[in-house]
């Protein structure tokens, strides 16, 4: 029986180096449109590989493939992965977390200092035929008094803190992975979480979307933040709790937010972010730059070509226990 490389689903234009690294590797290969994990469990039966981007690889799915076979995701997170459904059908899940960091730390240092700098009310303000840039920017900190908060210090927080590093912004983290020394060496002072909240005049969100950070800047959080202070997330959208953050921009809890991930995407209609007060919205871009597309889509092809040589993954995803 010949070999299978299956891409159940894909926002890109082509796939020839996915496909080239099947052909080399001796194996038929198969691209579907899938949705769910029904229609994945059927694109995917008796696969050797399957690549995956949006759509739910979930039980069904894993038990589908061929026993030991391999799954790459496209793209930094594996939300949509069943990794204990995996994992007992001893599969083995890899990812790309390193195709976009210099993208999306770009996306997040531009993001904080437009916060900062007040240009969306700004911006708004002149359209609207007024010209008050105190009444309106008020109140603004010079940088050099201005605190920057991280939840969460991985590699792409410490990516944006080096290109903030010559503004000089004094810089706060929050995060349970890392000891002091660690923070240290990068220039940021290791706090609690509510020191985090209490402290931080904009909080940039870089956490994975766990069982402890779901939903973790809620109204309650949000209200321990100081009323100027803003919050920007290019990490998860399940992080912040959507209507909880709206009510708070609404009334002045917080000052402002950019977000570039969302609970549902696209963004839905009725969300009530999309009316919220000073805050800037992007639909999940900061990954992007042309050259972001091409390299993820050679990091997959490397990672099928692996597999097809019986070799893991190049970024294995970590497996959960028994």
């Amino acid at each position: 029986m010949s070999r299978r490389v299956v891409v159940t689903d894909y926002t890109f234009p082509a796939l020839e180096a996915e496909q080239a690294a099947a052909r080399d590797g001796g194996a038929d290969f198969d691209a579907h449109h899938c949705k769910t994990d029904a229609e994945v469990a059927g694109a995917v039966a008796g696969a050797d590989v399957a690549v995956v981007q949006f759509a739910a690889f979930g039980a069904l799915s894993a038990q589908a493939v061929k026993p030991g076979a391999t799954v790459i995701r496209y793209g930094v997170g594996y939300d949509n992965i069943d990794l204990a459904a995996a994992a007992a059908a001893g599969l083995r899940v890899g990812y790309v977390p390193d195709y976009c960091a210099d993208e999306v730390a770009d996306h997040t240092a531009a993001a904080i200092l437009a916060l900062l700098r007040k240009l969306v009310p700004l911006d708004a303000s002149v359209r609207a035929g007024d010209w008050a840039a105190v009444k309106v920017a008020k109140p603004m900190k010079p940088f050099s008094d201005t605190i920057v908060g991280f939840f969460g210090l991985g590699q792409i927080g410490r990516a944006v803190r080096a290109r903030l590093a010559g503004f000089g912004f004094d810089f706060l983290a929050a995060d349970p992975g890392l000891t002091e020394a660690q923070t240290t060496e990068t220039g940021v002072t290791l706090v609690s979480a509510d020191a985090l909240l209490a402290r931080s005049d904009i909080i940039s969100l870089h956490a994975p979307s766990t069982a402890q950070t779901t939903g973790f800047f809620n109204a309650e959080r949000l209200a321990r933040m100081q009323p100027h202070a803003m919050l920007v997330n290019t990490a998860r959208g399940q992080l912040i709790d959507e209507a909880d953050l709206a009510r708070a921009l609404s009334d002045g809890t917080i000052g402002g937010a950019a977000l570039d991930v969302f609970g549902s995407e696209p963004l839905p209609a009725d969300s009530p972010l999309r009316g919220a007060p000073n805050c800037l919205l992007s639909p999940h871009a900061a990954w992007y730059s042309e050259a972001a597309i091409g390299r993820l889509q050679g990091l997959v092809a490397q990672d099928i070509a692996r597999a097809l040589r019986g070799e893991g993954p190049r970024k294995p995803v970590p497996m959960p226990k028994g």
